[in-house]
């Protein structure tokens, strides 16, 4: 039998090279430039360059190499540069890095980008890659990839990867938006890059010419557009509820009684907020949908442009019905955690008392305990159905089904949805809407208010299934016009697609 040591020596015999070379190189004793080895990347593809040595730049290099690409960052102090960049990257001047890239990213600021004029000849009829962000949103323009363009004619200038993260690049597109957007004048410049995201595991978006890039460098810096409307409506919404339900609770028992019920305000009143806000911004989701289509009944034909205010509606209604998923979420939580306040078990202690002073034994109400049955029956599957919309409209959920699938579950399980909601609070009101007590100050209980609009959109829901109005509604999205006197005979009921639902505006 061989002992390990000489099993050691047999196989460094065989495989000298590979035995001998070091899983780790070594930097090398000065620090500097070091040149690729032929095994680390692919032989044949093009070395990318890459100016600035920036957090974006060191994450970039990474993800090249990890690619199989080579690549060489030119940088002002390359010694002092060259530890933080991955061993297989090649850390050099800028004018050599420019000299050896067939492809290169500027990563530097754009108020840097006059800097690199003496690299003109060198950058001569090379892709240059602009990932540049301004400091403000731009309207105006010129941007940084056109100002960039005006500094090397001779030079194609491609606009992208402004919208990737640094932490993106470094962990991978597993972990962050896979979507890159691209604009340059020249197709041969852009094609090579659009290669090159795809090799990296991106999803490259064609958007032109280089003039749209000023949109391009727009995109980061815009917080919330479509959210904005949705959540100042939300906010408004929250502050009027919780006013009124702290007018009518709270102020009045105190102004007309001197009885304080001031503990109401962080937990009781928030929790009759809540499903109050989340109720009406519900019924904001569908309302705009019924609009447009009583608008192309009125108008006789679908080619007629909706008004601004409309259109803007129809394209927020995701962000509404977030917030009105929000909401009924945080009442959820609210109630479970009602039982656990000390008011709530100094109530209880009081009840008992007053039953065991008055001798009443049993205070059992068959109406109360089927009606709170009910009640929290169909909150629960309200809750359920407006969570089944909210996870179906994350762009990951909603890529796996078909239009028809998911038009059926915002749309029928959305309907579903609010007259669960709707039938949930008018078992919370039962019978108080018709007492003269709860009319404090002569004003109506809550719930009476967030009924209004649910109502009316599920009155409006069913005008919309009537025979006359349902097949004329098709009519109309199937191209007739009333002034164009178009006639046509639609397919049978069997033969529909699911298309041509009223609630698909």
């Amino acid at each position: 039998m061989r002992t390990e040591a000489e099993l050691l020596n047999i196989l460094q015999c065989i495989m000298p090279d590979e035995m001998s070379r070091p899983l780790i190189r070594g930097r090398g004793e000065g620090g500097g430039s070091r040149r690729l080895e032929a095994s680390v990347a692919d032989p044949g593809a093009p070395v990318v360059g890459i100016l600035g040595t920036g957090d974006f730049s060191r994450s970039l290099a990474r993800r090249l190499v990890a690619s199989g690409y080579q690549v060489v960052v030119g940088s002002r102090t390359p010694k002092r540069s060259v530890a933080l960049f991955p061993e297989e990257a090649e850390v050099t001047s800028q004018m050599e890095a420019a000299s050896q890239a067939d492809l290169v990213f500027v990563a530097v600021f754009p108020e840097h980008h006059s800097t690199l004029v003496e690299l003109k000849p060198t950058l001569a009829g090379k892709t240059l890659v602009d990932v540049s962000n301004g400091l403000r949103i731009n309207l105006d323009g010129p941007s940084n990839a056109e100002q960039l363009a005006d500094l090397f004619p001779e030079s194609s200038v491609v606009k992208g990867f402004n919208t990737i993260s640094a932490w993106t690049l470094q962990m991978g597109p597993r972990d962050g938006s896979r979507q890159v957007f691209l604009c340059s004048d020249s197709s041969k410049a852009k094609s090579s890059v659009i290669q090159l995201c795809r090799r990296m595991g991106f999803i490259p978006v064609d958007m032109g010419l280089l003039s749209s890039s000023l949109e391009i460098e727009n995109i980061p810096l815009y917080l919330f557009p479509s959210w904005r409307v949705p959540v100042l409506c939300t906010l408004s919404l929250f502050v009027f509820f919780y006013l009124y339900n702290f007018t009518r609770d709270v102020l009045q028992p105190y102004i007309t009684a001197g009885k304080s019920v001031f503990y109401k305000m962080p937990i009781e009143i928030v929790n009759v907020t809540l499903p109050s806000v989340a109720l009406v911004m519900f019924s904001l989701v569908y309302l705009p949908g019924l609009l447009a289509a009583f608008l192309q009944l009125w108008w006789g034909t679908k080619y007629s442009r909706f008004p601004n205010w409309l259109d803007g509606w129809l394209t927020r209604r995701k962000q509404f019905g977030l917030c009105s998923f929000l909401c009924a979420a945080l009442h959820a939580v609210y109630s479970l955690c009602l039982p656990m306040r000390k008011s709530a078990r100094y109530k209880l202690l009081n009840i008992a008392f007053k039953q065991v002073k008055t001798g009443v034994e049993d205070s059992w109400v068959d109406e109360e305990v089927w009606r709170m049955e009910l009640y929290l029956s169909v909150g629960i599957m309200a809750l359920g159905l407006l969570s089944l919309l909210a996870v179906t409209s994350l762009p990951s959920v909603a890529n796996t089904v078909n239009w028809r699938e998911f038009s059926f579950i915002q749309s029928s399980l959305g309907y579903c949805a609010l007259f669960m909601a709707t039938v949930h609070t008018l078992l919370f009101g039962w019978n108080r809407a018709f007492d003269p007590a709860q009319y404090r100050f002569h004003l109506p209980p809550t719930f009476v208010l967030v009924l209004i609009p649910a109502l009316a959109v599920l009155l409006g829901r069913l005008a919309l299934f009537v025979p006359c109005v349902a097949g004329r509604l098709r009519q109309i999205r199937r191209g007739w016009e009333k002034s164009r006197h178009i006639r046509f005979t639609l397919p049978e009921d069997g033969c529909r697609n699911g298309l041509e639902d009223v609630s698909h505006v």
